[in-house]
């Protein structure tokens, strides 16, 4: 193992975190299940490729997905782990040419997906000015996340991913606090906002860490410099809202809801492509009048 590792720096490209289905043998439409709904057309066992898998790994329906009944496809990301596990701890060898590797590769992949995800928000983190006073220590824990992430196949199907979490989350949160401290933002960490209306609320720095916003009404509203973690945002209007400077956002997450173009996100984030066109937006003044909580995660 690498202990001197050097890490290219905190650019999610470099760090290998932008998903490059090029250079994967098609994990996510192989290893994990799904079960019909309105996110699936049909079921899938884990293991199973599916069936719109072709045999170059690329999908038969990706240009259409949402029209065919796969939107749940469209809202995975996995952080750069396809193609780790294809191409660093599998070392270009697929699951079609060697069969007896694919129960472990698909064991791997979704380690691999999680410790992913942590780089990720260890790199966002190690980026923000106002995180400064622990850099050092978010340098060792991306630095030793990275190093998880080079063990064997062996090593990672015994990873304690959840202890990893734990370990790594605890930095978050101080990270979290030192970039909205002296800003008063809303407690609605952990909270209960399925369906809230909350078009034009300021929840400028608010703790949202594990929130379940699954349908709310976030029209306009100031989610600047909000703590966003683990929050559950499947069907939410961003319409208009403001996500600048948003901690710890993640792709799945605004994939996972609606928007418009004058929905505003983070510099590392892409605007989806389902979203609507621009829509007049209003202004924070007249919003803030408006949407009130009704009740206040899953990441902590």
């Amino acid at each position: 193992m690498r202990g001197d590792l050097q890490l290219p720096g905190t650019n999610p490209r470099e760090l290998g975190l932008l998903a490059d289905c090029e250079s994967c043998f098609g994990l996510c439409c192989v290893a994990l299940p799904f079960s019909a709904s309105a996110d699936f057309a049909a079921d899938k066992d884990a293991g199973q490729p599916c069936g719109h898998l072709r045999d170059d790994f690329r999908c038969s329906i990706h240009d259409r997905l949402r029209q065919s009944g796969f939107a749940g496809c469209t809202v995975f990301d996995c952080f750069g782990a396809g193609q780790k596990v294809s191409q660093v701890t599998f070392e270009g060898t697929s699951w079609r040419e060697a069969p007896g590797t694919a129960r472990r590769m698909y064991s791997v992949f979704p380690v691999m997906r999680q410790l992913h995800e942590l780089l990720w928000y260890l790199a966002e983190a190690l980026a923000l000015d106002a995180a400064r006073p622990v850099h050092a220590e978010l340098a060792e824990a991306l630095a030793a996340t990275e190093r998880l992430t080079l063990r064997s196949a062996g090593e990672l199907e015994k990873v304690d991913v959840e202890a990893e979490r734990v370990r790594v989350n605890t930095l978050l949160l101080r990270v979290s606090e030192l970039v909205r401290a002296g800003r008063a933002g809303k407690d609605h960490r952990g909270a209960d906002l399925i369906g809230a209306r909350l078009s034009g609320a300021d929840l400028r720095a608010a703790s949202l860490r594990g929130a379940y916003l699954i349908g709310a009404d976030l029209r306009g509203a100031d989610l600047r410099q909000a703590d966003l973690i683990g929050a559950d945002l499947r069907g939410a209007d961003l319409s208009g809202a403001d996500l600048d400077g948003a901690l710890f956002l993640t792709q799945p997450q605004i994939d996972s809801a609606s928007g418009d173009g004058a929905t505003r996100l983070p510099a590392a984030l892409t605007r989806p492509a389902h979203w609507s066109a621009p829509q007049e937006r209003p202004s924070r003044t007249r919003a803030r009048g408006g949407g009130r909580a009704r009740g206040a995660g899953r990441r902590r």
